[in-house]
C-alpha cells in the first residue's frame, strides 16, 4: 500500500470510530484521546503528541473542523484547512486516526470514543479538561503533559505578523 494511502485510512468518518475503537479493544489495545485544532503544526504539536501516544497502544487525534476552529480562534483562523490538518496528523506514525468534530467541543466524540486514557496540555486543570467526568466514570484516566515553552500556533502567526 502507499504511504498516502495509508495516511488517508487513519482520517475515519465519525460514524465509524466506534466500530473501530471496538475492533482495537477486542484485541486487547488501550484508546488514548487527545484533541485540538492543531493549525500550523510546530515542535510543541509533535513532542505533546507523541508523549501522548506513548501512554497506550492506539491514539486518536479528534479534529476540530474549521468551521469550529473558527468559532473558537475567530474568522482568521484556522490558517490551513481541516482536510491538510487531517493529512498532517495522519502522517504521524504514533496517530492511529483522526476524527473531525464540529462542536465547540469534543464532548460528544469523547461519548461516542469512550477513550481509557484522556490527554491535554498542563495549562489545564483536570476537572477543566472537556471529558474529564466521562473518563473518569468508565475507570479511566486523565493525564496532562508538559508544553513546549514557546510554541503555540498564535505565538508563530505574531511572529509573522512582525516580520511582515
Amino acid at each position: 500500500m502507499r504511504h498516502i494511502d495509508i495516511i488517508y485510512k487513519k482520517i475515519i468518518p465519525r460514524a465509524e470510530i466506534a466500530g473501530l475503537v471496538t475492533k482495537w479493544r477486542a484485541n486487547g489495545d488501550k484508546i488514548v484521546f487527545t484533541n485540538g485544532c492543531f493549525d500550523l503544526i510546530h515542535r510543541g504539536h509533535i513532542e505533546y503528541l507523541s508523549r501522548a501516544a506513548d501512554l497506550s497502544e492506539r491514539m486518536i487525534v479528534g479534529l476540530n473542523t474549521d468551521a469550529s476552529v473558527s468559532r473558537l480562534k475567530g474568522k482568521s483562523r484556522p490558517v490551513v484547512d481541516e482536510e491538510s490538518r487531517a493529512i498532517l496528523m495522519g502522517a504521524f506514525e504514533f496517530v492511529d486516526a483522526v476524527v473531525y468534530f464540529d462542536e465547540d467541543t469534543p464532548y460528544e466524540l469523547i461519548k461516542e470514543v469512550q477513550p481509557d486514557i484522556l490527554v491535554k496540555g498542563s495549562d489545564y486543570k483536570i476537572e477543566e479538561i472537556i471529558g474529564y467526568d466521562i473518563v473518569l466514570a468508565r475507570g479511566g484516566v486523565v493525564e496532562t503533559i508538559n508544553l513546549v515553552d514557546g510554541f503555540s500556533t498564535t505565538t508563530l502567526i505574531e511572529r509573522i505578523k512582525k516580520t511582515i
